[in-house]
């Protein structure tokens, strides 16, 4: 029955892990940019990195973009707009007014003659023409201040200022009235409500119109012919050669499409992409087989990987800012932090690699990114405070500016060549990897990872849950750092998490809380409370301080690392002294073993397993009678050669020879703590002699 689950799991890891892989290789494929043929990277005055270049086809040299646009935008300055005539308007206003003439009580107690100059007057407010207030202030500003009114077939061009708006053809309604009339019976019969816009914008004409308008500004300065030479390697690209290179770059492109249509195309990146993320999974599969069994670690990377040359993709595809400001030392930083160095620099490698393929100058930025990744696993070698990281990001952004000076010295031998702007790029970058300190909380509460500076503010005595076991379980506590003394020695000695298993030494009897005077380490002499209960029940009440010690750990949020200490610092062992003495009671009887064993699971890494160890021998060596080299070993010995026997650690990945360091470690620690003390001579002191009496 235990086998089964096993074996399932090893199938899903066997097709997850593949089929994540896949996916980002798909993902990368998809995001890469469709550059067409034209594979060449260059610079306004930066020096020609390839050989002889001559144009392959007749092409057109190309204006750039914003002299082209200043050209269309000054003869846009000419362009008018074209409006018509919505006939329609003035009918419906007309026919609105004279039913009113009947039955609205302002316009009926006018007399005829107000009557007859009122429609007189708007029918020439239609013929002159009302148009929207904002259309006439954005032709009155514009340099014609003309528009075109189109009637039919035929446009003519008229000048703004002979058309009206609501409010000024009112406001002109109103001065014309005539001598003999009553501008406020005008004014009162609310003829502006019949005045309305009849002159209409023509989007499709005017639209078709300004694009012919600026179909007249030629997008080009010449011509380069088939055959011409364009430029040498080690020529500077003068201001009119790089408008012939982008044109020609813009001709290609579009001459295969950009679209990605290109299958050929599409093939040779797939396989560059599918190559290199194969050396990653054959690195995983072969070198890092625990890494590449854990499934949070895998989809971790590739997410950063892929996160990474997306981001390259994206910004090379639309010129969005410098790759120089991407940060592609986090990949670096966050790995190592994680995981281990070797497969950071080897996830790090594949990053820039692939990211190469898309940006400008892939050879300076493959010796450049190599350099900082370098600088990166050096300076990092654990990230246990922040200081480190903060350190690491000046020497990085040191590395960027020495690496990219010593580039230019090379290539051009001239040290004016060296842009400044360049050293904004590092700066940004510089930032970005000092937040990068965030990122190191967000992942490890995303993925459940754990980090060295996480691990040192976990492992400080003064945190409420540990200041809670020195008080309430002072020997526990005392205990405890015992335990993370000797654990950690012997994990440095082995190479194993020192921070790590010192810290879970530190909670891992932190179940002891709830019944503290029921371990021998918090009792005083002569307390005895397991006096009188079953064997059975004291059995009970020790094991349940892992159980305690587990809910006591997930209540105050501590690390899933962490835990597992608490869970497997005893493994699937028992409680011998309640069993044994059980079995002394009842001779005879059949004992329910399940009744005598800690839940498990037993050890299952390194740092789990030199746990038991170290909580074995600490708490066996208070009870020696005498504290001697060979009394020491022989305890130290029998303890572990005992669990060895027993088989708890048959899923851990130690071995043989890490045991025997491991007690030898434990042996020379407890020497040093149970070590004679020399007896103190006493002070003499003279006494006083007794006079005689005669």
């Amino acid at each position: 029955m235990n086998q089964k689950p096993k074996r399932r799991f090893r199938l899903r890891t066997r097709f997850f892990v593949p089929a994540v892989f896949m996916l980002a290789i798909a993902l990368i494929t998809f995001l890469f940019p469709r550059q067409g043929d034209f594979k060449y990277s260059f610079s306004e005055g930066r020096p020609w990195q390839y050989g002889l270049l001559t144009a392959p086809f007749d092409f057109p040299i190309y204006k750039p973009a914003d002299q082209l646009k200043q050209e269309q935008d000054s003869i846009l300055r000419y362009y008018e707009p074209y409006y018509t005539i919505d006939e329609s308007i003035e009918k419906n206003a007309m026919a609105e007014f004279d039913a009113d003439v009947n039955l609205n009580t302002k316009l009926r107690n006018l007399s005829p003659a107000y009557i007859l100059h009122l429609r007189n007057s708007l029918q020439k407010t239609y013929q002159s023409g009302v148009m929207r207030s904002e259309d006439y202030d954005k032709i009155f500003n514009s340099e014609t201040q003309s528009m075109r009114l189109r009637k039919g077939n035929l446009a003519e061009s008229k000048s703004v200022e002979t058309f009206n708006t609501i409010r000024s053809a009112y406001e002109q309604l109103l001065d014309n009235t005539p001598r003999n009339m009553d501008t406020e019976m005008i004014r009162s019969a609310d003829i502006n409500k019949y005045i309305r816009e009849n002159i209409v914008y023509d989007a499709s004409t005017s639209e078709k119109a300004r694009e012919e308008f600026i179909q007249q500004v030629s997008p080009s300065t010449g011509m380069v012919q088939t055959g011409q030479r364009i430029i040498d390697q080690g020529e500077i690209v003068s201001f009119q050669t790089f408008k012939v290179l982008n044109s020609l770059k813009r001709v290609t492109e579009e001459r295969s499409g950009r679209t990605g249509s290109n299958g050929w195309m599409i093939f040779g990146q797939l396989l560059l992409v599918l190559l290199l993320f194969g050396a990653f999974y054959a690195f995983l599969l072969f070198f890092r087989p625990q890494e590449y069994r854990n499934r949070k670690h895998v989809v971790f990377m590739l997410l950063l990987i892929t996160t990474f040359v997306a981001l390259t993709a994206i910004t090379s595809q639309f010129n969005l800012f410098n790759v120089y400001i991407i940060p592609y030392a986090i990949v670096t930083i966050l790995i190592r932090t994680f995981i281990d160095s070797r497969t950071a620099l080897f996830a790090s490698l594949i990053t820039i690699i692939l990211s190469s393929l898309m940006a400008p100058f892939p050879f300076e930025f493959i010796v450049i990114q190599i350099a900082v990744a370098m600088v990166s696993i050096f300076m990092l070698k654990e990230l246990s405070e922040r200081y480190q990281l903060i350190r690491s990001s000046f020497f990085i952004l040191l590395t960027y500016s020495l690496m990219y000076i010593g580039l230019v010295m090379h290539l051009e031998a001239n040290i004016s060549k060296i842009d400044p702007v360049i050293f904004i790029y590092f700066f940004i970058n510089f930032i970005f990897i000092l937040f990068s300190y965030s990122l190191v909380y967000l992942i490890e509460k995303s993925f459940g990872f754990i980090s060295g500076v996480s691990l040192v503010e976990l492992s400080n005595i003064n945190k409420p849950l540990l200041k809670e076991l020195s008080e309430k379980a002072p020997g526990t506590f005392q205990h405890s750092l015992q335990v993370s003394n000797l654990a950690m020695a012997a994990a440095v000695k082995i190479g194993a998490n020192a921070s790590l298993i010192r810290t879970g030494a530190l909670y891992h009897d932190v179940g002891k809380m709830l019944n503290p005077a029921f371990f021998t380490e918090n009792q005083s002499p002569g307390m005895n409370p397991h006096a009188g209960l079953p064997f059975e029940e004291s059995a009970r009440i020790i094991i349940n301080h892992v159980r305690d010690g587990v809910k006591i750990a997930q209540k105050n949020n501590l690390p899933k690392q962490i835990i597992d200490f608490i869970e497997t610092h005893h493994g699937t062992s028992m409680p011998k002294y309640f069993y044994i003495s059980w079995k002394n009671a009842n001779p005879g009887k059949e004992i329910d073993e399940d009744l005598f064993r800690y839940p498990g699971p037993n050890p299952f890494s390194k740092e789990t397993a030199i746990m038991m160890m170290a909580d074995a021998v600490e708490a066996a060596s208070r009870s020696l009678p005498e504290y001697t080299e060979e009394s020491i070993r022989n305890l130290v010995d029998s303890l572990v050669d005992t669990q060895v026997k027993e088989g708890y650690f048959k899923i851990a990945p130690i071995t043989f020879r890490d045991i025997d360091l491991i007690k030898e470690v434990f042996i020379e620690k407890l020497k040093t703590i149970y070590h004679t003390r020399i007896a103190y001579p006493t002070l003499n002191t003279p006494q006083p002699q007794k006079e005689s009496v005669e």
